[in-house]
């Protein structure tokens, strides 16, 4: 069974279940899933688990992004993006309204979904809801905008950098941005640049047949990644190069890791207690966290350069998240 991470730029035009669509034919296997939805109308930086790996979703699923998107003033639609139909209209704002609005979305903000979005509402979608001629009332929930900086300010358009949460909606913070400078605004286009450590750089084209890797747009390129962790021929999305789940990508993920040996690996494949084996194990990490600095923490555990599991300590306690290695 093929196992591993591929990361794709995903082109506009094509929705995240089409481009894994193209994914699962390269690979000959329906084992395959992204960790965060792109909208059609977007492009950007998919990541891509497969096999065994899939296991390793939540991980992944639950890390911070950075985007680049334009807002079009002036006009807002149902969907909150180009692809919508208009339902109001507003003056264009100044920049420096603009600008003030910016200043008022950064950190912990409480965020209503958009209607036209993959969230349940009473057990269906509420796109589908909506589509059918019902608007479900979207509960605001919280999420975290680390860093909202206005790029370009060319009337009506307006490009900003947004390092944000998972869970954070572009779309309404566009709308929302709109509202607090006195206008209406929907999101015209957006490229994710970025999920934890992954960039688009990195990432191969998929959409336009090309499955190279170098350049963010589907071309063969060579050297390192900006962050100088990973070679551009090692993250070469093709049936015959898979990049395997290992501690750099776990480093790029952002969670720290043990090593264990291999007589201590088959304790974890048989369930035993996880204190014995990781207790006053180093831990290593970016970040070189330690056991006595984390109480709290997930953790991926290796027995040489095979990944084994991912462990969660929480309360002192240690336990499992999910079991990837073999005997």
């Amino acid at each position: 069974m093929k196992s591993g991470i591929i990361l794709l730029n995903k082109k506009s035009g094509l929705t995240s279940f089409q481009a894994l669509g193209e994914v699962k034919r390269a690979l000959g296997t329906g084992k395959v899933g992204h960790t965060g939805t792109l909208d059609k109308f977007a492009s950007g930086l998919l990541v891509v688990l497969v096999g065994n790996s899939l296991k390793l979703a939540p991980w992944f699923s639950h890390c911070d992004k950075q985007y680049r998107g334009t807002l079009r003033f002036g006009i807002e639609t149902d969907t909150l993006d180009p692809e919508g139909s208009v339902i109001g209209e507003a003056p264009l704002p100044s920049r420096d309204k603009v600008e003030q609005a910016l200043s008022q979305f950064t950190g912990a903000v409480m965020q209503e979904p958009p209607v036209y979005s993959a969230i349940h509402v009473n057990g269906k979608r509420a796109s589908s809801l909506a589509r059918s001629g019902q608007m479900p009332e979207m509960k605001k929930r919280p999420v975290n905008i680390f860093k909202l900086e206005l790029c370009s300010w060319d009337p009506p358009f307006a490009e900003i950098f947004v390092h944000c949460s998972s869970g954070t909606y572009i779309r309404s913070l566009a709308r929302d941005i709109a509202l607090t400078a006195e206008s209406r605004a929907h999101l015209c286009s957006l490229v994710r640049t970025q999920v934890a450590g992954f960039t688009l750089e990195m990432a191969g084209g998929v959409g336009s047949g090309e499955w190279g890797v170098g350049n963010g747009e589907g071309g063969m390129g060579s050297g390192v990644c900006a962050s100088g962790a990973l070679p551009y021929s090692s993250l070469l999305p093709t049936p015959y190069s898979l990049l395997p789940i290992n501690k750099t990508v776990i480093n790029l993920l952002g969670l720290p890791w043990f090593e264990i040996a291999s007589t201590e690996a088959e304790n974890i494949f048989h369930g035993k207690a996880l204190a014995p084996v990781l207790d006053g194990k180093g831990l290593f990490s970016q970040s070189q966290l330690s056991t006595e600095t984390a109480s709290d923490f997930s953790a991926a555990v290796f027995s040489g350069e095979t990944l084994i599991a991912i462990v969660e300590k929480a309360d002192g306690a240690w336990k499992y998240g999910c079991v990837i290695g073999s005997r």
